[in-house]
């Protein structure tokens, strides 16, 4: 797995587990939520100060994007689609 394939893997996996969506995680680190799909596939090649904001809006460490999956280990899960209901 090359490097932005791991950037990509573990922002959907941190992503993913704060419960945000693509258009969520972009609005609040101040990025266009296409972007962070494109991050999120490899297609991107993210500036370090956009990992940060990214980290910081999920509570992680910039070192976190970095961290490498277990051998076998599935592709993290997606959110279900379509808007939440609301409260």
């Amino acid at each position: 797995m090359n490097a932005r394939d791991l950037v990509g893997w573990n922002l959907r996996r941190l992503r993913v587990a704060k419960g945000l969506s693509q258009e969520a995680l972009g609005l609040l680190a101040g990025c266009e939520p296409s972007y962070v799909g494109r991050i999120e596939r490899g297609r991107e090649n993210s500036t370090v100060e956009t990992l940060e904001g990214l980290a910081a809006v999920l509570d992680a460490h910039i070192s976190a994007f970095f961290v490498i999956p277990e051998a076998g280990a599935e592709k993290p899960a997606s959110l279900r689609p379509g808007r939440k209901p609301k409260a």
